[in-house]
Protein backbone atom coordinates (compact mmCIF):
# COMPACT_ATOMS: atom_id res chain seq x y z
CA UNK A 1 0.00 0.00 0.00
CA UNK A 2 1.49 2.84 -1.24
CA UNK A 3 2.32 6.30 1.66
CA UNK A 4 -0.66 8.48 1.90
CA UNK A 5 0.35 12.19 1.93
CA UNK A 6 -1.57 15.26 2.31
CA UNK A 7 -0.76 18.08 -0.35
CA UNK A 8 -2.53 21.77 -0.18
CA UNK A 9 -4.81 22.79 -3.03
CA UNK A 10 -5.46 26.61 -2.92
CA UNK A 11 -6.59 29.16 -1.52
CA UNK A 12 -4.23 30.76 -4.40
CA UNK A 13 -3.95 28.85 -7.63
CA UNK A 14 -3.79 29.70 -11.03
CA UNK A 15 -6.94 27.64 -12.02
CA UNK A 16 -9.21 29.19 -8.76
CA UNK A 17 -10.71 32.59 -9.40
CA UNK A 18 -11.51 32.61 -6.10
CA UNK A 19 -9.77 31.45 -2.96
CA UNK A 20 -10.37 28.00 -1.79
CA UNK A 21 -8.36 25.40 -0.24
CA UNK A 22 -8.34 22.02 -0.58
CA UNK A 23 -6.48 19.13 1.68
CA UNK A 24 -6.02 16.77 -0.82
CA UNK A 25 -5.00 13.38 0.96
CA UNK A 26 -2.77 11.55 -1.69
CA UNK A 27 -1.72 7.87 -2.42
CA UNK A 28 1.34 8.55 -5.30
CA UNK A 29 -0.48 10.39 -8.06
CA UNK A 30 -4.32 9.57 -7.04
CA UNK A 31 -6.43 11.36 -4.77
CA UNK A 32 -8.05 9.36 -2.06
CA UNK A 33 -9.64 12.35 -0.02
CA UNK A 34 -10.76 16.06 -0.76
CA UNK A 35 -11.39 17.96 2.56
CA UNK A 36 -12.56 21.61 1.60
CA UNK A 37 -12.08 24.59 3.60
CA UNK A 38 -13.96 27.69 3.19
CA UNK A 39 -14.29 31.13 4.91
CA UNK A 40 -11.62 32.82 3.40
CA UNK A 41 -13.43 35.67 2.42
CA UNK A 42 -16.56 35.80 5.00
CA UNK A 43 -17.62 39.51 5.05
CA UNK A 44 -21.01 38.72 7.04
CA UNK A 45 -23.49 40.78 4.88
CA UNK A 46 -26.52 38.93 6.25
CA UNK A 47 -26.17 40.51 9.18
CA UNK A 48 -26.32 44.02 8.09
CA UNK A 49 -29.97 43.10 8.06
CA UNK A 50 -30.44 44.47 11.17
CA UNK A 51 -29.08 47.95 10.30
CA UNK A 52 -30.14 48.34 6.81
CA UNK A 53 -33.72 49.26 5.78
CA UNK A 54 -35.52 46.10 4.29
CA UNK A 55 -36.40 48.11 1.04
CA UNK A 56 -32.02 49.31 0.96
CA UNK A 57 -30.70 46.25 1.81
CA UNK A 58 -31.63 44.82 -1.82
CA UNK A 59 -28.24 46.23 -2.51
CA UNK A 60 -26.32 44.71 -0.46
CA UNK A 61 -28.41 41.67 -1.18
CA UNK A 62 -26.94 41.88 -4.69
CA UNK A 63 -23.08 42.35 -3.69
CA UNK A 64 -23.31 38.94 -2.54
CA UNK A 65 -21.52 37.96 -5.78
CA UNK A 66 -20.60 40.13 -8.58
CA UNK A 67 -20.99 37.46 -11.02
CA UNK A 68 -25.02 37.02 -10.31
CA UNK A 69 -25.58 40.08 -8.53
CA UNK A 70 -29.19 40.15 -10.21
CA UNK A 71 -30.17 36.86 -9.05
CA UNK A 72 -29.40 38.04 -5.54
CA UNK A 73 -31.11 41.18 -5.93
CA UNK A 74 -34.19 39.54 -7.25
CA UNK A 75 -34.41 36.49 -4.88
CA UNK A 76 -34.20 38.70 -2.11
CA UNK A 77 -36.79 41.11 -3.54
CA UNK A 78 -39.21 37.95 -3.92
CA UNK A 79 -38.77 36.98 -0.90
CA UNK A 80 -39.70 40.74 0.74
CA UNK A 81 -42.56 40.13 -1.44
CA UNK A 82 -43.58 37.28 -0.66
CA UNK A 83 -43.34 38.39 3.12
CA UNK A 84 -45.60 41.50 2.40
CA UNK A 85 -47.81 39.77 -0.15
CA UNK A 86 -46.93 42.04 -2.80
CA UNK A 87 -47.79 41.70 -6.76
CA UNK A 88 -45.04 42.95 -8.78
CA UNK A 89 -46.32 44.06 -12.67
CA UNK A 90 -46.46 41.68 -15.13
CA UNK A 91 -44.29 44.07 -17.28
CA UNK A 92 -42.01 43.83 -14.17
CA UNK A 93 -41.72 40.19 -13.86
CA UNK A 94 -40.80 40.08 -17.71
CA UNK A 95 -37.75 42.35 -17.40
CA UNK A 96 -36.35 40.25 -14.23
CA UNK A 97 -36.44 37.00 -16.04
CA UNK A 98 -35.01 39.35 -19.40
CA UNK A 99 -32.41 40.41 -17.07
CA UNK A 100 -31.63 36.88 -15.27
CA UNK A 101 -31.02 34.93 -18.35
CA UNK A 102 -28.89 37.76 -19.48
CA UNK A 103 -26.46 36.80 -15.89
CA UNK A 104 -26.64 33.50 -17.05
CA UNK A 105 -25.50 34.33 -20.20
CA UNK A 106 -22.72 36.21 -19.16
CA UNK A 107 -22.15 33.98 -16.27
CA UNK A 108 -21.51 30.91 -17.92
CA UNK A 109 -19.93 32.99 -20.88
CA UNK A 110 -17.36 33.68 -18.25
CA UNK A 111 -16.91 30.23 -17.12
CA UNK A 112 -15.93 29.35 -20.77
CA UNK A 113 -13.32 31.61 -20.65
CA UNK A 114 -11.83 30.42 -17.89
CA UNK A 115 -12.02 26.86 -18.54
CA UNK A 116 -10.49 27.59 -21.99
CA UNK A 117 -7.69 29.32 -20.48
CA UNK A 118 -7.12 26.85 -17.67
CA UNK A 119 -6.56 24.38 -21.19
CA UNK A 120 -4.02 26.99 -22.71
CA UNK A 121 -6.45 27.86 -25.37
CA UNK A 122 -5.71 31.64 -24.95
CA UNK A 123 -7.28 32.65 -28.03
CA UNK A 124 -10.40 31.15 -26.96
CA UNK A 125 -10.64 32.55 -23.92
CA UNK A 126 -10.27 35.74 -25.58
CA UNK A 127 -12.80 35.18 -28.55
CA UNK A 128 -15.51 34.08 -25.17
CA UNK A 129 -14.77 37.23 -23.14
CA UNK A 130 -15.05 39.24 -26.58
CA UNK A 131 -18.84 37.69 -26.80
CA UNK A 132 -19.25 38.44 -23.01
CA UNK A 133 -18.91 42.10 -23.57
CA UNK A 134 -21.49 42.36 -25.81
CA UNK A 135 -23.89 41.32 -22.68
CA UNK A 136 -22.04 43.46 -20.39
CA UNK A 137 -23.15 46.58 -22.79
CA UNK A 138 -26.69 45.38 -22.66
CA UNK A 139 -26.58 45.64 -19.11
CA UNK A 140 -24.99 49.09 -19.21
CA UNK A 141 -27.62 50.25 -21.83
CA UNK A 142 -30.52 49.14 -19.94
CA UNK A 143 -29.79 49.64 -16.28
CA UNK A 144 -26.68 51.50 -15.52
CA UNK A 145 -23.73 49.31 -14.83
CA UNK A 146 -21.98 46.39 -16.23
CA UNK A 147 -21.71 44.54 -12.98
CA UNK A 148 -23.59 45.41 -10.25
CA UNK A 149 -26.82 46.48 -12.01
CA UNK A 150 -29.04 47.90 -8.89
CA UNK A 151 -32.50 47.66 -11.02
CA UNK A 152 -34.42 45.01 -8.70
CA UNK A 153 -36.13 46.46 -5.93
CA UNK A 154 -38.91 45.03 -3.67
CA UNK A 155 -42.58 45.49 -6.00
CA UNK A 156 -40.68 44.99 -9.64
CA UNK A 157 -37.56 47.16 -11.25
CA UNK A 158 -36.58 50.51 -10.97
CA UNK A 159 -35.96 50.96 -14.55
CA UNK A 160 -38.14 49.94 -17.94
CA UNK A 161 -36.83 48.95 -20.78
CA UNK A 162 -38.29 50.19 -24.60
CA UNK A 163 -40.01 47.92 -26.82
CA UNK A 164 -37.44 48.73 -29.51
CA UNK A 165 -34.31 48.74 -27.23
CA UNK A 166 -35.79 44.74 -26.52
CA UNK A 167 -35.92 44.00 -30.27
CA UNK A 168 -32.51 45.37 -30.68
CA UNK A 169 -30.90 42.91 -27.71
CA UNK A 170 -32.58 40.09 -29.79
CA UNK A 171 -30.79 41.63 -32.56
CA UNK A 172 -27.17 41.77 -30.72
CA UNK A 173 -28.24 37.68 -29.30
CA UNK A 174 -28.72 36.39 -32.41
CA UNK A 175 -25.26 37.66 -33.78
CA UNK A 176 -23.62 36.35 -30.74
CA UNK A 177 -25.34 33.23 -31.23
CA UNK A 178 -23.70 32.67 -34.27
CA UNK A 179 -20.43 33.36 -33.51
CA UNK A 180 -20.95 31.39 -30.18
CA UNK A 181 -21.81 28.46 -32.00
CA UNK A 182 -18.28 28.48 -33.49
CA UNK A 183 -16.80 28.63 -30.38
CA UNK A 184 -18.55 26.03 -28.55
CA UNK A 185 -18.07 23.27 -31.19
CA UNK A 186 -14.56 24.65 -31.20
CA UNK A 187 -14.32 23.35 -27.67
CA UNK A 188 -16.58 20.07 -27.27
CA UNK A 189 -14.96 18.75 -30.80
CA UNK A 190 -11.19 19.30 -29.49
CA UNK A 191 -9.66 15.70 -28.94
CA UNK A 192 -7.16 17.14 -26.28
CA UNK A 193 -10.53 18.80 -23.96
CA UNK A 194 -12.30 15.26 -25.01
CA UNK A 195 -8.82 13.64 -23.51
CA UNK A 196 -8.87 15.91 -20.59
CA UNK A 197 -12.70 16.14 -19.64
CA UNK A 198 -14.59 12.80 -20.75
CA UNK A 199 -14.48 10.32 -18.17
CA UNK A 200 -12.84 12.80 -15.68
CA UNK A 201 -14.51 13.55 -12.27
CA UNK A 202 -17.42 11.04 -12.48
CA UNK A 203 -20.24 11.34 -10.32
CA UNK A 204 -23.20 9.37 -10.59
CA UNK A 205 -27.12 10.09 -10.42
CA UNK A 206 -27.89 8.57 -7.01
CA UNK A 207 -24.19 9.98 -5.66
CA UNK A 208 -25.21 13.09 -7.14
CA UNK A 209 -28.71 12.66 -5.14
CA UNK A 210 -27.16 12.11 -1.96
CA UNK A 211 -24.52 14.85 -1.74
CA UNK A 212 -27.63 17.43 -2.66
CA UNK A 213 -25.85 18.55 -6.08
CA UNK A 214 -27.71 21.66 -7.57
CA UNK A 215 -27.50 23.45 -11.03
CA UNK A 216 -25.47 22.48 -14.03
CA UNK A 217 -23.47 19.85 -11.80
CA UNK A 218 -26.28 17.91 -10.85
CA UNK A 219 -28.14 18.36 -14.26
CA UNK A 220 -24.96 16.82 -16.14
CA UNK A 221 -25.35 13.59 -13.79
CA UNK A 222 -28.87 13.30 -14.80
CA UNK A 223 -30.74 15.07 -12.39
CA UNK A 224 -33.78 16.68 -13.70
CA UNK A 225 -34.31 19.29 -11.63
CA UNK A 226 -34.21 23.56 -12.42
CA UNK A 227 -36.49 25.94 -10.71
CA UNK A 228 -37.55 27.59 -13.48
CA UNK A 229 -39.37 24.26 -13.31
CA UNK A 230 -41.67 25.65 -10.95
CA UNK A 231 -43.15 28.55 -12.58
CA UNK A 232 -42.06 31.18 -10.72
CA UNK A 233 -43.69 34.81 -11.94
CA UNK A 234 -43.13 35.36 -15.75
CA UNK A 235 -41.47 31.82 -16.00
CA UNK A 236 -45.11 30.35 -16.06
CA UNK A 237 -45.34 31.94 -18.99
CA UNK A 238 -42.96 29.86 -21.03
CA UNK A 239 -44.69 27.32 -23.53
CA UNK A 240 -42.18 24.36 -22.73
CA UNK A 241 -39.47 25.03 -20.56
CA UNK A 242 -37.28 22.10 -19.47
CA UNK A 243 -33.80 21.55 -18.14
CA UNK A 244 -30.69 20.69 -20.09
CA UNK A 245 -29.68 17.32 -18.75
CA UNK A 246 -26.83 14.55 -19.24
CA UNK A 247 -26.36 11.36 -17.95
CA UNK A 248 -22.66 11.06 -18.44
CA UNK A 249 -21.32 12.55 -15.04
CA UNK A 250 -17.89 13.71 -16.08
CA UNK A 251 -16.86 16.81 -16.47
CA UNK A 252 -16.99 16.60 -20.29
CA UNK A 253 -21.48 16.46 -19.78
CA UNK A 254 -20.66 19.60 -17.25
CA UNK A 255 -19.27 21.43 -19.65
CA UNK A 256 -22.04 20.04 -22.22
CA UNK A 257 -24.41 21.55 -20.26
CA UNK A 258 -23.23 24.85 -19.33
CA UNK A 259 -22.74 25.26 -23.06
CA UNK A 260 -26.28 24.05 -24.11
CA UNK A 261 -27.83 26.55 -21.43
CA UNK A 262 -26.61 29.62 -23.11
CA UNK A 263 -28.47 28.90 -25.99
CA UNK A 264 -31.53 27.81 -23.75
CA UNK A 265 -31.15 31.46 -22.30
CA UNK A 266 -31.24 33.52 -25.74
CA UNK A 267 -34.34 31.01 -26.26
CA UNK A 268 -36.20 32.26 -23.35
CA UNK A 269 -34.88 36.30 -23.49
CA UNK A 270 -36.82 35.57 -27.14
CA UNK A 271 -39.69 34.56 -26.12
CA UNK A 272 -40.03 37.22 -23.10
CA UNK A 273 -39.56 40.06 -25.28
CA UNK A 274 -42.14 38.76 -27.75
CA UNK A 275 -44.39 38.22 -25.24
CA UNK A 276 -43.87 41.04 -22.76
CA UNK A 277 -47.06 43.32 -22.08
CA UNK A 278 -47.17 46.27 -21.49
CA UNK A 279 -47.66 48.23 -18.39
CA UNK A 280 -45.78 49.29 -15.12
CA UNK A 281 -43.22 48.30 -13.99
CA UNK A 282 -42.86 48.30 -10.11
CA UNK A 283 -45.64 49.02 -7.64
CA UNK A 284 -45.05 51.54 -4.40
CA UNK A 285 -43.96 49.28 -0.86
CA UNK A 286 -45.29 50.71 2.05
CA UNK A 287 -45.28 49.21 5.77
CA UNK A 288 -43.20 46.96 8.12
CA UNK A 289 -42.87 43.34 7.62
CA UNK A 290 -45.45 41.87 10.55
CA UNK A 291 -43.31 40.69 13.60
CA UNK A 292 -42.98 37.10 13.15
CA UNK A 293 -43.83 36.81 9.70
CA UNK A 294 -41.56 34.70 7.59
CA UNK A 295 -41.44 33.35 3.53
CA UNK A 296 -38.59 32.02 1.19
CA UNK A 297 -37.95 32.28 -2.22
CA UNK A 298 -35.94 29.84 -4.22
CA UNK A 299 -33.68 31.11 -7.47
CA UNK A 300 -32.47 28.85 -10.00
CA UNK A 301 -28.90 31.20 -10.32
CA UNK A 302 -25.95 30.28 -12.78
CA UNK A 303 -24.60 27.53 -10.95
CA UNK A 304 -28.04 26.20 -9.21
CA UNK A 305 -30.58 26.68 -7.00
CA UNK A 306 -30.31 29.49 -4.46
CA UNK A 307 -32.55 29.65 -1.41
CA UNK A 308 -33.27 32.57 0.54
CA UNK A 309 -34.89 33.46 3.48
CA UNK A 310 -36.46 36.48 5.43
CA UNK A 311 -38.59 36.96 8.68
CA UNK A 312 -39.51 40.29 9.77
CA UNK A 313 -40.11 41.69 13.23
CA UNK A 314 -42.86 44.58 12.66
CA UNK A 315 -39.92 47.17 12.01
CA UNK A 316 -37.87 48.15 9.03
CA UNK A 317 -35.48 46.10 9.90
CA UNK A 318 -35.73 42.52 8.90
CA UNK A 319 -34.93 40.35 11.62
CA UNK A 320 -33.37 37.54 9.61
CA UNK A 321 -31.99 37.12 6.18
CA UNK A 322 -30.48 34.12 5.19
CA UNK A 323 -28.99 32.53 1.80
CA UNK A 324 -28.34 28.99 1.00
CA UNK A 325 -26.14 29.10 -2.39
CA UNK A 326 -25.87 26.48 -4.76
CA UNK A 327 -21.70 26.83 -4.39
CA UNK A 328 -23.05 25.56 -0.92
CA UNK A 329 -24.76 22.57 -2.00
CA UNK A 330 -22.09 21.52 -4.41
CA UNK A 331 -19.31 21.39 -2.02
CA UNK A 332 -20.02 17.97 -0.55
CA UNK A 333 -20.47 16.82 -4.62
CA UNK A 334 -16.94 18.29 -5.29
CA UNK A 335 -15.28 16.71 -2.81
CA UNK A 336 -16.97 13.32 -3.94
CA UNK A 337 -16.01 14.13 -7.62
CA UNK A 338 -12.15 14.79 -7.06
CA UNK A 339 -11.87 11.17 -4.84
CA UNK A 340 -10.10 8.94 -6.97
CA UNK A 341 -8.92 11.34 -9.39
CA UNK A 342 -5.25 11.68 -10.84
CA UNK A 343 -3.90 14.81 -9.24
CA UNK A 344 -3.33 16.46 -12.26
CA UNK A 345 -7.36 16.33 -13.23
CA UNK A 346 -8.01 18.41 -9.79
CA UNK A 347 -8.15 21.78 -11.58
CA UNK A 348 -10.23 21.10 -14.45
CA UNK A 349 -12.72 19.10 -11.95
CA UNK A 350 -13.06 21.98 -9.97
CA UNK A 351 -13.22 24.46 -12.82
CA UNK A 352 -15.80 22.31 -14.89
CA UNK A 353 -17.90 22.47 -11.24
CA UNK A 354 -17.55 26.12 -10.88
CA UNK A 355 -18.15 26.82 -7.52
CA UNK A 356 -18.20 30.65 -6.33
CA UNK A 357 -16.65 30.97 -3.12
CA UNK A 358 -17.56 34.59 -3.01
CA UNK A 359 -21.78 33.41 -2.58
CA UNK A 360 -20.66 30.57 -0.40
CA UNK A 361 -19.10 32.79 2.09
CA UNK A 362 -20.75 36.33 1.83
Amino acid sequence: MATRTVMPFGPQHPVLPEPVHLDLVLEDERVVEAVPQVGFVHRGLEKLVEKRDYKHFVHVAERICGICSFGHSMGYSQAVERLMGIEVPERGQYLRVIWHELSRIHSHLLWLGLAADAMGFESLFMHTWRLREHVLDIFEKTAGGRVILSVCTPGGVFKDIENTELNAICGVLASLLEEYDQIANTFLMDDSVKNRLVGVGYLSKQDAINYGCVGPFGRASGIEMDVRMAGIDAYSKLYDFRPVVSTEGDCYARCKVRIEEVRQSIDIINEMVGRIPAGEVRVDVKGNPEEGSSAFMRVEQPRGEAFYYVRGNGTKFLDRFRVRTPTSANIPGMAGALAGCDLADVPNIILTIDPCISCAER
